[in-house]
């Protein structure tokens, strides 16, 4: 029975070390960016990359981006043209390191 439980202790460690990456498109959302991110920084999955793509964004949101990632570590940014949400997406997954990968709208939290 205590080897069962060693196992399975193993199995959670491992699947905790595996990085999630979060690729999140940005264009023009200074007024949902900051929310987004906190609530996926309360997660409990420990072993985030959270990817920002600013799409051109006219308004503060690139500036925003940057602020975030200065302040969590498991958060970077990148600023791209305008190219649309496809481009910006493959550009996060291009940019990402994590063994799985998702995405997550700028207005979603």
């Amino acid at each position: 029975m205590e080897r069962k439980a060693e196992n399975m202790e193993k199995a959670i460690m491992e699947k905790y070390k595996q990085v999630l990456s979060v690729v999140v498109p940005v264009y023009n959302a200074e007024q949902y960016i900051k929310i987004c991110i906190e609530s996926i920084l309360k997660q409990r999955y420990l072993s985030l990359e959270i990817i920002l793509v600013d799409d051109g964004s006219t308004d503060r949101s690139g500036i925003l981006c940057d602020l975030l990632a200065e302040k969590n570590a498991c958060v970077k940014t990148l600023h791209i043209e305008n190219s649309g949400i496809t481009k910006a997406r493959l550009t996060g997954v291009r940019a990402s390191c994590g063994e799985r990968i998702t995405f997550v709208d700028a207005d979603d939290w």
